[in-house]
């Protein structure tokens, strides 16, 4: 049996509703959870919320309400609109989850009893948007480069980690494992950091200036900082769900993230995790930013891209091609609805939706649904359509095994492409004039459906939705699975029949310009 998989997203931020960054990520782990179900790989997709923090009770603040009001609202939203895009996940954790609370301060008693936390005075330039520190370094003309205001100094007594203490040993375990952070660029970046001296990391906030957060086991006048919280959801959350073999999925656990929180991922993470006495998990999978054609996202310029303003105007299935075609994983791309009609109305319509379509009604108008026998010896073209099939099966497994979403679907949509140009070639509409070719008619149209289901078994992680839609029409039960799919020819026994076509993919018109 293959090797169990952990995969997890971020925690959200409750300080915004979902938007498309955060459904970028959702749904590359929703594709790969799919994936390896699929493949009767015992998964585990883990997502959830992030609910401390001085935004956070400044948000509340600024609406008048107490802050677990307020993450109550947006932390069921984020769960809403997830199990409303359909993404599968298994759990949703919340770092208010007793749960959670409890997990975290056991690993700061560890981290504490280890030696490596102590106390002392810090001033320091504090960006209240990302709620951490800054050396002068890392400014941008003074300013934080995320958010491009002025940090404020502050200078208090905080509980720091001696994270320096494990900087080599981190150096060397990301050296020996070149696939801890993919892709290469983001792993180089972080052996940079850490052939630079790096500084111990705060990690508290003493109640005075914020008492929303974890308690500190050890000193309840403070609180833990948010990413001392947040990163440890990843152990908490498999603890109540697999308590029982925690030791075997953590190893496997893979954290997709976007590339502006690699450093707590790729550094305080793994350092706490060494101090802990825990294993590292397997590795981080870093993407890149969507860019809005035309300025940033941003409520103001009412350009906010909302998943499912996104599922009522194109459907799911279809903004969930275009995210994953449209971006190569670990860079930027640009988001542009033009782009993602031009994508429904070329590949999804008339590609993929065309021919499922051609094939289902040319099959009920000349045998009623009834599937007919494949040929005894397949000519050349026949052979070739398989070809096309089988080589998608191999690129497809290969580049989603690289995060290559954008180069999956490109592989199967050019065998879609080959079994469009096989109806062309072949030609069953023409010889079903001719009832001297009506068993011929027969054999391409059976080639023709093993190419649908085929695509219906290497779509579904991708579009599962409109995969499923098409496995029903084709007649089959079970779903589309990669584990037991059959021999080409061996799906449709005689008798089968398939149903009238329907429309996948409806195509988009857009208004004519005069």
């Amino acid at each position: 049996m293959a090797s169990p998989v952990y995969i997890t997203t971020p925690i959200y931020y409750v300080n915004a509703e979902p938007h498309l960054g955060h459904t970028y990520t959702t749904v590359v782990a929703d594709t790969l959870a799919r994936y390896h179900r699929s493949h009767a790989t015992p998964t585990l997709f883990v997502t959830g919320t992030d609910e401390h923090g001085d935004k956070i009770a400044r948000a509340a603040a600024a609406a008048g309400v107490d802050p677990k009001h307020h993450v109550d609202r947006v932390s069921g939203l984020f769960r809403e609109t997830w199990q409303a895009s359909g993404i599968g996940f298994d759990h949703f954790i919340r770092t208010t989850d007793e749960h959670h609370r409890a997990t975290v301060q056991e690993i700061l008693n560890r981290i504490h009893e280890r030696g490596d936390i102590y106390f002392g005075e810090y001033s320091g330039l504090y960006c209240y948007g990302c709620e951490r520190f800054y050396a002068e370094r890392e400014l941008d003309g003074g300013k934080c480069p995320d958010h491009q205001t002025p940090p404020t100094r502050i200078t208090e007594s905080n509980y720091f980690f001696r994270m320096g203490a494990y900087q080599q040993q981190l150096l060397a375990h990301i050296e020996a494992h070149p696939d801890f952070i993919l892709p290469e660029g983001y792993r180089r970046e972080v052996l940079a950091l850490l052939r630079e001296p790096i500084e111990d990391l705060c990690i508290s906030r003493p109640k005075s200036r914020l008492d929303w957060g974890i308690e500190l086991p050890f000193d309840r006048d403070y609180v833990t900082y948010v990413w001392a919280d947040a990163l440890v959801n990843y152990v908490s959350a498999l603890r109540l769900l697999r308590a029982t073999d925690f030791d075997s999925l953590w190893p496997h656990a893979i954290h997709i993230i976007g590339k502006d929180i690699v450093k707590p991922h790729a550094i305080y993470w793994p350092t706490m995790l060494m101090s802990a006495g825990i294993p590292l998990f397997h590795g981080l999978r870093v993407h890149g930013h969507w860019i809005m054609e035309g300025g940033k996202m941003s409520k103001s310029l009412g350009n906010v891209v909302r998943p499912l303003d996104m599922k009522a105007r194109y459907g799911m299935d279809a903004f969930r091609y275009y995210l994953l075609r449209e971006m190569a994983f670990g860079q930027d791309a640009v988001f542009s609805e033009e782009a993602l009609i031009t994508r429904v109305n070329a590949d999804l319509a008339n590609g993929f939706g065309n021919l499922a379509s051609r094939v289902l009604a040319m099959q009920q108008r000349y045998f009623a649904g009834c599937v007919q026998p494949l040929a005894a010896t397949p000519p050349a073209e026949d052979g070739a359509l398989r070809a096309a099939f089988s080589q998608a099966r191999r690129e497809v497994a290969e580049h989603v095994e690289a995060l290559a979403f954008h180069r999956a679907l490109e592989a199967l949509w050019q065998a879609i492409g080959h079994a469009n140009q096989y109806v062309q070639s072949t030609a069953p509409f023409v010889l079903a004039k001719d009832p001297a070719r009506r068993a011929r008619v027969g054999e391409i149209l059976h080639e023709l459906l093993e190419a649908l289901r085929v695509s219906s078994e290497l779509a579904a992680p991708f579009v599962p939705e409109t995969a499923g839609r098409l496995w029903t029409l084709l007649g089959l039960e079970g779903g589309p699975r990669l584990d037991r799919s059959l021999p080409w020819g061996a799906a449709f026994p005689a008798g089968h029949t398939t149903a009238p076509p329907e429309v996948l993919f409806p195509r988009i018109e857009t208004p004519s310009v005069s």
